[in-house]
């Protein structure tokens, strides 16, 4: 696990490196703060959950940018060939990889507790409960899209595919709980694997246990599923 921090460690100096931090990190917090402004002055509640749901919006888009260029960039430059063959096995790779995005993701979701903050300096008063639950329903959330994003660029050499392949599935799986409207007789299956519907709870201040496990087993499978096509390469 330490080889793995390490390349996370590396990544992460990566993003800040090129402009990709900067500029994610930029645009989140406007729409962020622009979607906390607005709900703010219509609804006139002190309330995250309105913010909570956007940011699960914009996390689908920019999910698949933060981890485009994670093992697609390698491949493309050929120092993916360098790095396993040195003494670093290939789920230490795939984990220091996502380790680096959803620190980025981490730090990004810290600066959004300032509107928590704020609301209590202007005497609101937000429901704490509420606010711990939405904030660790978003991790569980970036922890699946951004697997997902890691196992998108391990299919390809391309960054541009990657993303492509990345908004696809987290779209599909997005969308899916909405198939249920049609699909009746499997509306309880669909809604269960939707990806969105899965955070409502959290939103809402409640954490149920078979939402986290849903979370993690997505982010763990994702993960597995890169592995594995990393690991082809040895082979070729």
């Amino acid at each position: 696990m330490y080889t793995a921090l390490t390349i996370a460690r590396r990544e992460l100096a990566a993003y800040f490196v090129s402009p990709i931090a900067y500029v994610v990190t930029a645009a989140f917090l406007v729409i962020s703060g622009y979607l906390f402004s607005i709900i703010l002055i219509t609804s006139r509640q002190a309330s995250l959950e309105g913010l909570f749901f956007n940011i699960t919006v914009v996390l689908l888009f920019i999910a698949p940018f933060m981890t485009m260029r994670l093992l697609a960039e390698e491949q493309r430059s050929g120092t993916i060939e360098v790095l396993l063959t040195a003494p670093v096995r290939d789920w230490e790779v795939v984990m220091g990889k996502f380790l680096a995005a959803l620190g980025l993701f981490a730090v990004m979701l810290m600066l959004t507790l300032t509107y928590s903050i704020m609301l209590w300096r202007l005497g609101g008063n937000p429901d704490w409960g509420r606010v711990v639950s939405g904030y660790l329903g978003l991790c569980l959330l970036a922890s699946a899209t951004l697997a997902i994003g890691t196992l998108a660029s391990a299919l390809t050499d391309n960054q541009i595919t990657a993303a492509v392949i990345a908004f696809a599935i987290l779209l599909l799986l997005w969308l899916i709980g909405a198939a249920g409207n049609v699909a009746t007789g499997a509306a309880g299956v669909l809604q269960a694997l939707s990806i969105s519907d899965r955070y409502d709870d959290f939103a809402r201040g409640a954490v149920n246990l078979a939402d986290v496990v849903y979370y993690l087993s997505l982010t763990v499978g994702a993960l597995f599923l890169a592995t594995r096509v990393i690991e082809t390469r040895r082979y070729r």
